[in-house]
């Protein structure tokens, strides 16, 4: 069972000078006096150490980072750098139930197929390269490099980004790439600065032309991709946007993107500043500390509630409670009241060093509901030198542990060498939303991707003409179902199910097949998915095991109408 992480926030603008950064003092002591690529080395050494978030609570952790600081209508609005569309998250609902209802999705802003979809590598749920994103635009964006499209040679436009043939001298040799509006330009080129030193050492895979980085520790981007990035940079200025964005996930995962607080540090390792030495003291940031006004707590008010939302019996919601403000002795925090054992402290004081710096502190709580129905408790903040202390009341719901269908995906409708639908059964009892396990066969091997989708289908749009294949599963309150039967979606425009009916048919292992049903012995062809004869019996047994290694491949009869697709894992 996986965890889910929620925040209770306002959403009030971080008001702090944006002409300082707002770096602890020491953090990029190992920058100075560096150069290219030893200074490329230094930031890594510098940031490099943080906390590995939960993927499927990233909405949670992007509730405090990417969210207006005005309220829409009453409501708090989504930040997200992919459109112009309007997405809340309205009372009542939590980041990640809004996130659900918006039909939005995770973002890599860095692909994660360039890297080949390592899902254990803190890169895969990094803030600083994790957005949250309008739905449509994330599809059609894909893996595509980042680029200028030429003048009206876009294939998706939504008023906000795009993607299209590459302007002269841009995307590297790829037939697309994504371009993001001007006033986010340069914050996507920070970003990838940034992944471009921290991850300098994943398996950046370097024969597909949509790949911006290449294997080695300086440039690590590609030559094209660092020129149109620093274009970019240097057109759209670091902005409080950004600034603020700095210091929220700094709060969450604990290290903070150098490339804004010195706008400088890109031009020292890959521009016009490559054979000077960094100095911090020459970048305009010295530190400026905070006044001290007296002890006082800000968020939360006295009163307010915490709530876990629905929690399966014996299961585990951690929330992440705010407190903003500033304090000349240690905070103390307790919880008391009737169901007080189901919900637990994952800090009992707050130091004047965690909170007095960046005025907030996040403690997390946790909710382990041992029955169902509606459990409460009180949580008090004292001490630390204010007057008096501050209530906050615990709401949690405990719930039945989910059981979970098994779902059929369906055939893929709509197929192109560009997109296709991915379609599945609707599940039969209440699900948050559907996961769909997609598999791409390219050149260079096998790589995953994981998509959600709060419908039974979900367009899915490709960047190379390859073979692919997808199954679906559900999940409800972390639980996650059986994955479903595979469909399999061929090059071009064609397709194939793994589930076809014939008169023989194939069970699959780890080393291959065997052969099931039809007469007592029958002609089989075996061919890979390049077209090679890797097996071939003229008189086959039911039962008969075939070895093969892993792979997709096609079982021809003459008993078949049409081949058999076999999947081996």
């Amino acid at each position: 069972m996986m965890k889910k992480f929620y925040i209770l926030l306002i959403a009030v603008a971080i008001s702090l000078p944006s002409a300082l950064a707002q770096y602890r003092e020491g953090y990029y002591n190992a920058m100075n006096g560096k150069k290219k690529e030893d200074l490329k080395e230094a930031v890594k050494e510098c940031v490099i150490q943080h906390t590995m978030l939960e993927y499927y609570g990233l909405p949670n952790n992007w509730r405090y980072t990417d969210v207006y600081p005005e309220l829409y209508n009453g409501n708090v609005r989504w930040w997200e750098m992919y459109s112009n569309s309007i997405y809340l998250i309205k009372d009542g609902q939590s980041p990640t139930s809004s996130f659900s209802s918006n039909k939005m999705q995770r973002e890599h802003s860095v692909p994660k197929s360039w890297w080949g979809s390592s899902q254990t590598t803190p890169a895969y749920t990094d803030l600083f390269n994790l957005l949250p994103s309008d739905g449509e635009c994330n599809m059609a964006k894909s893996n595509y490099p980042y680029g200028d499209v030429m003048e009206g040679r876009a294939t998706f436009d939504n008023g906000s980004a795009k993607v299209g043939t590459p302007a002269a001298g841009q995307g590297g040799g790829a037939a697309k790439v994504f371009e993001p509006a001007d006033e986010y330009k340069g914050d996507f080129a920070r970003g990838i600065f940034y992944m471009a030193c921290v991850y300098d050492d994943l398996r950046w895979t370097s024969s597909y032309s949509y790949n911006m980085f290449q294997q080695n520790s300086w440039p690590t981007l590609k030559t094209w991709a660092y020129e149109t990035l620093l274009e970019w940079h240097r057109a759209d200025p670091v902005s409080q946007k950004e600034i603020d964005r700095n210091n929220a996930v700094e709060t969450q995962q604990g290290n903070r993107n150098p490339f804004i607080d010195f706008p400088n540090l890109a031009e020292y390792i890959w521009g016009r500043q490559t054979s000077e030495t960094f100095y911090i003291a020459d970048q305009g940031n010295a530190q400026t500390p905070y006044p001290s006004d007296g002890s006082y707590i800000t968020q939360p008010v006295n009163n307010e509630a915490l709530d876990f939302g629905e929690c399966a019996v014996n299961g585990v919601e951690t929330v992440y409670l705010e407190i903003k403000g500033m304090i000349d002795q240690p905070l103390s925090i307790s919880i008391s009241g009737t169901d007080r054992a189901m919900f637990t402290l994952g800090q009992t004081s707050v130091l004047p060093s965690q909170l007095n710096f960046s005025k907030t502190a996040l403690v997390p709580v946790a909710f382990n509901p041992t029955s169902e129905g509606e459990k409460k408790a009180i949580l008090l903040i004292y001490d630390g030198g204010l007057n008096g202390s501050i209530r906050v009341e615990l709401i949690g719901r405990g719930t039945g542990v989910p059981v979970l269908s098994r779902l059929t995906a369906y055939e893929a409708t709509e197929v192109t060498e560009e997109s296709y639908v991915a379609n599945w059964s609707v599940a039969p009892e209440v699900v948050d939303y559907y996961i769909v396990d997609r598999t791409i066969y390219g050149a260079e091997g096998t790589e995953t991707e994981m998509l959600e989708s709060n419908t039974n289908s979900l367009k899915i749009m490709r960047s190379e003409n390859v073979m692919e294949s997808y199954t679906v599963r559900s999940s409800r309150l972390g639980f996650i179902s059986e994955a479903s039967n595979a469909i399999t979606v061929a090059k071009g425009a064609g397709l194939f199910s793994l589930d076809a009916t014939s008169p023989i048919g194939v069970e699959t292992d780890a080393d291959g097949f065997t052969l099931i049903g039809g007469a007592e012995s029958v002609d089989i062809a075996v061919y890979d998915i390049g077209g090679r004869l890797v097996y071939l019996n003229a008189s086959a047994a039911p039962g008969s095991h075939v070895g093969l290694p892993s792979g997709i491949y096609l079982l021809h009869s003459s008993l078949l109408n049409r081949p058999i697709k076999v999947l081996i894992p």
